[in-house]
């Protein structure tokens, strides 16, 4: 494995070592007297050396930041381990040059890992447009590079992830018992009526392909299919636990509609089963995504760096109705089991 760390970015931040020692004074969160570790599943990267092969490249002004800048980040909002994820780019590409992109990209995610253990995990990327050649890669990830799972996208090419094509994927992040982070790429086929004023192909194109892609796992049967899959949503499930009992009212007014696939459980049911992560934004958002899918499935996430928020640490402190065991789980406690943190 290379140790050519000038190859590694995040989202256009060149790796340049560990050199922070004259950082200010790390923040450390304490609930009730106890120190919390806190672990922020949804944090961002690019490798562009990776990202040459599709002649992309990670730079964007205002994100260059070194790796000593990163930590400092990490230190001043409160952030022990960030899990490092890559959106995917990569789902158009043909299988030779897909399988470089991701051996380059893991290859750099587990040297960064090494190189700042106490710091950083890493979720693996996976070519899914090629779901046999995913296995593969993920299990490859998990047993040699120590990666904690893998990030994926809300769909692929325009095909749902519950296509039966990609069960190959599915099998295998079951039995290996990993967390798959999905985050979304946006709705394409919706381009023409997000454009204008907001950035609606983020601001609304986001959480809804994710709700889409929710939606589909479960009324397609995947989640029945493989019921030992860990599965993460990034920005708080999208629109699906805001309006989830709509999912349950479907099949109870138009049963002939949730025929196709009959169901183990009411599709609320599901929702208990999977994990989302705390970026939505108010406290009285945070107590309903609570309330919706249990405590004990909430994560937190900064999507780092982009500055949607800066206060991912202080939005799980200030929720009210949280109880301290439920903020401790929030924080950390949780992720840390899902991706075999120690300590």
């Amino acid at each position: 494995m290379t140790t050519r760390r000038e190859f590694v970015a995040f989202v256009g931040c060149a790796f340049m070592g560990a050199a922070h020692a004259q950082a200010p004074r790390k923040r450390e969160v304490v609930v009730r007297g106890k120190r919390v570790k806190t672990v922020d599943i949804h944090a961002h990267c690019a490798v562009p050396e990776a990202m040459a092969l599709l002649k992309q490249k990670a730079t964007q002004p205002g994100l260059i930041l070194a790796m000593d800048e990163r930590i400092r980040h990490m230190d001043e909002q409160g952030i022990d381990i960030e899990a490092l994820s890559i959106n995917p780019y990569w789902y158009g590409a043909e299988r030779d040059v897909a399988a470089e992109i991701i051996r380059i990209q893991n290859e750099r995610l587990a040297e960064i890992c090494a190189h700042e253990p106490e710091r950083f995990v890493a979720f693996a990327s996976v070519a899914l447009q090629h779901p046999d050649l995913a296995a593969r890669q993920l299990e490859d990830a998990v047993k040699k590079m120590r990666l904690r799972g893998a990030g994926i996208g809300g769909s692929v090419a325009g095909a749902e992830l519950s296509d039966p094509k990609f069960h190959p994927f599915w099998a295998k992040a079951e039995e290996l018992g990993v967390l798959v982070f999905i985050h979304p790429q946006g709705t394409a086929e919706l381009k023409s009526r997000l454009r204008g004023n907001g950035g609606l192909e983020n601001t609304i194109g986001n959480p809804l392909e994710t709700t889409l892609a929710l939606s589909h796992l479960i009324f397609e049967g995947t989640l029945d299919r493989f019921p030992g899959l860990r599965i993460c949503a990034a920005h708080g499930g999208g629109y699906l636990p805001s309006y989830a009992p709509r999912s349950d009212h479907i099949c109870i007014t138009f049963p002939e509609r949730c025929a196709a696939v009959p169901l183990k459980k009411q599709p609320t049911e599901y929702l208990r089963q999977l994990y989302f992560d705390s970026l939505v934004f108010t406290p009285e958002a945070l107590r309903h995504l609570a309330a919706q899918v249990g405590p004990s499935q909430l994560v937190m996430g900064t999507d780092y760096p982009f500055p949607w928020t800066k206060t991912a640490v202080d939005h799980i402190l200030g929720t009210p109705e949280l109880t301290d065991a439920e903020r401790i789980a929030v924080l950390g406690d949780t992720a840390a089991r899902l991706l075999g943190i120690n300590g």
